[in-house]
């Protein structure tokens, strides 16, 4: 199998984190893009032109980061990133969900400041902030509801949107606003899967 990606994409990282955890590496080959430049490669799989994209070894495409976290987690590897239905599943994937959408607002705001200066919407700059905000002081809880055990496709989403906006927004302190969150992702960081996809900075 193949894994459309490029490095500095967050949802791409969620993907190839839940690869390494499942010991699946050597199965699924990575294979760098940039979704920007509208490849063939990328193209051909996906027509939103959106990373990631896993092109099966039937051809068949999977996309996007939730159905691809969602495919990987039913090979047969251990460990399971997503529970079996019950309350642990629906907890797994709202954590997921709300660090998807921290994503999305960082992602806003970072094609926003790309635009000229005096085309740049501030409120809505603004509002995105605000959201971002509360997501990550809802964070702890949501990470408390979690399963006990395990690093699972909940924690995964929260860790790589935490360091994204270490990437992007690297003004919002989060750790000051919430710093009962700074040992968790301090040790989730460490993690070989977090060092390996960590995006190249400057």
């Amino acid at each position: 199998m193949q894994l459309l990606v490029s490095p500095t994409s967050p949802y791409a990282r969620k993907v190839r984190v839940c690869v390494r955890e499942k010991g699946l590496s050597e199965r699924i080959e990575e294979v760098f893009v940039n979704p920007h430049k509208d490849p063939a490669e990328l193209l051909e799989h996906n027509r939103l032109g959106k990373i990631p994209v896993l092109v099966r070894d039937d051809g068949e495409a999977l996309y996007d980061s939730p159905v691809i976290c969602e495919y990987i987690d039913s090979l047969p590897a251990a460990p399971r990133l997503i529970p079996e239905p019950g309350d642990g599943r629906w907890a797994v994937l709202r954590a997921q969900a709300l660090a998807d959408g921290i994503l999305d607002l960082t992602v806003a705001t970072v094609m926003e400041r790309a635009r000229p200066r005096g085309e740049q919407s501030a409120p809505s700059m603004a509002r995105w902030r605000e959201k971002i905000e509360r997501a990550v002081d809802g964070m702890g809880a949501t990470l408390a509801a979690l399963p006990a055990q395990g690093f699972d496709l909940g924690r995964i989403a929260c860790a790589v949107a935490l360091g994204y906006l270490d990437l992007r927004l690297p003004e919002y302190d989060w750790r000051g606003a919430q710093p009962e969150l700074i040992d968790w992702h301090a040790n989730v960081a460490a993690r070989p899967s977090m060092e390996e996809t960590a995006p190249p900075r400057g």
